[in-house]
């Protein structure tokens, strides 16, 4: 028995190792993802159709806000369908807002899941901790005070793993998930400014 819980708080750790690399990439990746669409010049960017929107009767987006981002991506896409009567444009706007909602939250369900997991999984090494101590206990008497303290100390660690894991991913997924409604708000703005412009270029 005691063999199998070594090998269980071995493994518990290896876990938490293998959740906080992956966690960290997926950090990494959506960092870079998401920068794309935020900052001062997307925002200038935003301001500057939204005003050719709104004043000018015939408008040429610059669509090379230094590199791709979702909003010159979707005004791309917008430009192309302008056409459509407005139910299509309407439809056609609705179903890129879509498609980018999905690449903004694309892997965040593993930061999720990792944060709300990784308290479990310290606390199972915690459980296995104890486990150990006390079956030390048990077996060595008074005489094997040292190791019961050595097997509580690795099993707080374990939780203390668990929480060190969790915190930071959290925080992480929350943040991406601010930020996600922040740029699917901007493009829902858009889309009612260009349904706008549209009905009143149909007008003239």
């Amino acid at each position: 028995m005691q063999e199998y819980v070594e090998i269980g708080e071995e493994l518990i750790f290896i876990a938490m190792g293998i959740a906080s690399v992956i966690a960290l990439a997926v950090f990494a990746e959506r960092l870079i993802y998401y920068k794309k669409s935020l900052g001062k010049k997307n925002e200038d960017y935003l301001t500057e159709v939204r005003t050719s929107l709104q004043e000018e009767p015939e408008i040429h987006w610059k669509t090379d806000a230094g590199e791709e981002s979702i909003y010159t991506r979707f005004l791309q896409f917008a430009l192309k369908q302008l056409k459509l009567g407005r139910k299509g444009l309407d439809e056609s706007l609705d179903g890129q807002i879509l498609s980018e909602k999905l690449e903004l939250e694309k892997r965040l369900p593993i930061l999720n899941t990792l944060g709300n997991n990784a308290p479990f999984i310290g606390l199972l090494g915690t459980v296995l901790g104890v486990i150990k101590a006390f079956y030390g206990l048990g077996t060595l008497g008074s005489s094997g005070a040292e190791v019961v303290m050595r097997s509580i100390s690795t099993a707080l660690l374990a939780t203390a793993a668990g929480l060190a894991v969790a915190i930071p991913v959290v925080m992480a997924n929350n943040y991406f998930s601010r930020k996600s409604k922040v740029i699917l708000q901007n493009l829902e703005i858009l889309k009612k400014e260009l349904l706008s412009y549209q009905m009143n270029k149909t007008k003239v």
